[in-house]
């Protein structure tokens, strides 16, 4: 893990500072072949016991290997974004750079084994992708960019206070271990005033990088304001590193008496979350700002199946996994959009079967899966999120559910259909700017892989993802 670290890491550096194409094709090529070696080393090394500072543990390789499939399109799109765009070669290079270590620090955070070293590269994330979101150097983006890095500043102090209050939590004189196993394996000698309040810093300061309500504005104006390839990696990545941030300490949590005081807090913020992405999708008319509250969306669905329990443990990871693939290819897909109409704004996109069938097709495809209508692997995923909060007792939460999902599904239809069949009014045929149907090729792939994984998950998934919740109580 050090030796890809500082490898990842320096090719980051080569990257920003070295602009000539060459020595950016090898460096891109090594980076991508790097992080697979990892990717294929953590899972032959699979192990959920502590190792030092990280650990090649069931749910941080799920992420891993979602996150190495989708780096691959981000890198590839990134390609065709330059290429069909005028930028200068430092810039390129600023983005190249920033990408390559936004990726390293999301993989080192999956791995990590300590709340401190989980801290340290959720941090690292806030100051690659401040870089990102501000790549195209206007007045909107460096406004996007300082609000991200003063929010999510303030949001990883919360975590730092949280990690420290973990300290006081510990008990036991002999208590000198603070990775997460050992704190999962002595949990019922932890405080339980201290793990709660601890617990409630550490969450709303991760809601920052999950997309969760409190702390979710940021999020939203960083997907936006980012170029497409670099928001598809913000939509799925970064969002899950949050999850896997919040998760972690959930596991410690969630084995103390403590345990329903914890999903309480999860199933109201996850409530929230539903609400406020439900109310903006109505209002928003900008195309990656709709798609940035539907993953906001889905980070709820996933909080209210991890903390019902039972069948909802495996169904909300499976879910997110599902989502990293499915949300990507719908900002890949959008920024083909941008570059025919040259807008994000849904008035001025329509008769998109016209202009670009091949993207049409992925467009209504992604509008399925990402609502969760067959043929949609996600379809799945939600219906054990279902059974498992009908099984918990909660019926009232099915019934408000039900309310705002289908304003979601009606709002997403409205829009995304219109975009498909309606033509826009003064909008000139000669201007468009062609794209080649194989670029959409990698949206395809993620798009099968978000169906075929829903409703025929390998076997070696499903024993991760069963592996990751097993420290969870039932």
């Amino acid at each position: 893990m050090y030796l890809y670290l500082l490898l990842g890491f320096g090719i980051g550096a080569i990257l920003f500072f070295v602009r000539t194409k060459g020595v950016r094709q090898i460096g891109i090529s090594a980076f991508v072949l790097l992080q697979w070696l990892l990717t294929f080393h953590a899972y032959f090394h699979t192990s959920g016991t502590s190792g030092g500072y990280f650990t090649f543990d069931a749910l941080g390789i799920v992420f891993l290997v979602a996150l190495s499939i989708v780096s691959v399109a981000v890198f590839y799109h990134s390609h065709i974004f330059f290429e069909t765009r005028q930028h200068d070669g430092r810039l390129r290079g600023i983005y190249y750079g920033s990408l390559t270590v936004l990726i390293a620090s999301l993989s080192a955070a999956y791995l990590s084994n300590h709340p401190a070293v989980t801290w340290i590269f959720i941090e690292l994330t806030t100051l690659s992708s401040s870089a990102l979101i501000y790549h195209n150097r206007n007045e909107r983006t460096l406004e996007a960019t300082w609000k991200y890095v003063f929010v999510c500043s303030v949001s990883i102090t919360l975590v730092f206070i949280g990690i420290l209050l973990l300290t006081l939590a510990v008990k036991a004189p002999d208590f000198s271990e603070l990775s997460y196993p050992a704190m999962i394996a002595r949990a019922s000698q932890l405080d339980a005033f201290w793990l709660k309040v601890a617990f409630i810093f550490i969450f709303t300061g991760f809601t920052a990088k999950a997309g969760l309500v409190p702390m979710f504005t940021v999020g939203i104006d960083a997907k936006d304001k980012a170029p497409g390839p670099a928001g598809a990696l913000l939509a799925s990545g970064l969002v899950n590193a949050g999850f896997i941030g919040i998760f972690r300490t959930y596991e410690v949590i969630n084995n103390t008496d403590a345990a329903a005081w914890a999903n309480t807090i999860l199933i109201i913020s996850a409530l929230l979350s539903i609400f406020v992405s439900a109310v903006y999708i109505i209002r928003v008319k900008n195309v990656k700002r709709m798609l940035a509250y539907s993953g906001m969306e889905h980070m709820g669905i996933a909080m209210l199946g991890l903390a019902s329990g039972g069948a909802g443990h495996f169904a909300a990871l499976l879910h997110l996994v599902l989502h990293s693939f499915a949300k990507p290819a719908m900002f890949f897909q959008v920024d083909q959009m941008y570059r025919i109409y040259k807008s994000k704004s849904i008035y001025d996109i329509g008769d998109y079967f016209r202009y670009h069938t091949p993207g049409a097709i992925v467009l209504l495809l992604s509008f399925f899966t990402i609502t969760a209508m067959p043929p949609s692997g996600m379809f799945v995923s939600e219906f054990m999120i279902f059974r498992s909060i009908f099984a918990s007792d909660r019926e009232w939460i099915l019934a408000i559910l039900a309310v705002l999902l289908a304003v979601v599904i009606a709002s997403l239809g409205k829009n995304i259909f219109k975009m498909l069949f309606i033509r826009t009014i003064g909008f000139a045929d000669q201007v468009q700017a062609p794209v080649h149907p194989i670029e959409t090729a990698s949206q395809y792939i993620l798009l099968g892989l978000a169906i075929y994984l829903g409703f025929n998950p390998p076997n070696e998934l499903v024993a991760l993802l069963q592996d990751a919740t097993k420290n969870l109580k039932v």
